[in-house]
């Protein structure tokens, strides 16, 4: 029985995470807005926009958090983690693991450092994420047969 061929782009990222923390952050910075409005009038402009920033600061955290995902094209997989985005060609990866107690999928590589896959977390459930990791290993060794 044949796998019917993939078609490209695929991404594996937590949705539900999105989901929540990308509403979260607008409430953040407007909740924080509204508290420098309703800050005491003695507290400085200085003061205010402080507020203001405290909450874009917390905002962007939730942003970071809300970036992890995997995406594989027909030239090789691209890791976007919570600061840095790595692209790699099919040659590079040479396995996928996901062992339980993971927190997320790590891919080895043929350089023999190992890449954390957070787009593929055990915080999305463990089936989702068992069955993520393996459709990601499956395009992995589809990829070095050739």
């Amino acid at each position: 029985m044949s796998t019917p061929p993939v078609q490209y782009p695929v991404t594996w990222a937590p949705r539900r995470t999105r989901a929540v923390l990308l509403p979260v952050c607008v409430l953040l910075v407007a909740l924080f807005a509204v508290l420098a409005v309703l800050l005491p009038e003695s507290w400085q402009l200085n003061d205010r926009l402080m507020m203001v920033m405290s909450g874009v600061l917390f905002a962007c955290v939730g942003l970071m958090l809300a970036r992890p995902r995997v995406s594989a094209d027909a030239q090789g997989v691209t890791v976007v983690n919570f600061v840095r985005t790595r692209r790699l060609a099919w040659a590079e990866i040479v396995r996928v693991n996901f062992r339980q107690g993971d927190p997320w999928a790590t891919l080895d590589l043929a350089d023999g450092t190992s890449l954390a896959a957070v787009g593929i977390q055990s915080g999305v459930g463990k089936d989702r994420a068992i069955a993520d990791a393996r459709a990601l290993r499956d395009l992995v060794e589809q990829h070095t047969r050739h």
